[in-house]
């Protein structure tokens, strides 16, 4: 039985798609949901991969107005989570914190060179994860995780 559940979204529309998956897994009402959104430490050459004007509080307030919205109608408890730091290995930390028994994440199928450069953060937690994980399938022309 599912009893806590780590959905990672990032800030997309994406991330609807993610939380739609829910519907289809038939949780339990008592089922907790771990809402997660990690960020990649900005360098000097990359911006946030967040809106807002650069500046941490107007970062962590936009993250929560989006949290807000993600959640108004789900029937679950919902605990949110923003850490910064390599998305993948952030998931999987929070995943061991709350005992998750499901991690959801969303993937854009990258292939080639486009997956090589940017990197797969689903395909990373599915090999390193010890639970298991649901990857719901994004567009990819659309900014995912």
């Amino acid at each position: 039985m599912l009893n806590t559940v780590l959905v990672a979204v990032d800030h997309a529309p994406t991330a609807n798609r993610v939380l739609d998956s829910l519907g289809d897994l038939n949780l339990p009402v008592h089922c907790r949901l771990v809402l997660a959104h990690a960020m990649t430490p900005p360098d000097f050459d990359t911006p946030l991969d967040v809106p807002g004007n650069g500046d941490e509080v107007s970062i962590f307030q936009d993250i929560e107005h989006f949290f807000d919205a993600l959640t108004k109608d789900l029937p679950y408890p919902v605990e949110r989570e923003v850490v910064m730091g390599d998305p993948a290995d952030e998931i999987l930390r929070l995943a061991r914190i709350y005992k998750a028994d499901l991690i959801i994440i969303g993937s854009r199928g990258l292939k080639g060179v486009e997956r090589v450069l940017k990197g797969s953060v689903s395909s990373q937690v599915v090999a390193e994860s010890w639970c298991s994980v649901l990857v719901v399938k994004l567009d990819r022309t659309a900014s995912s995780l």
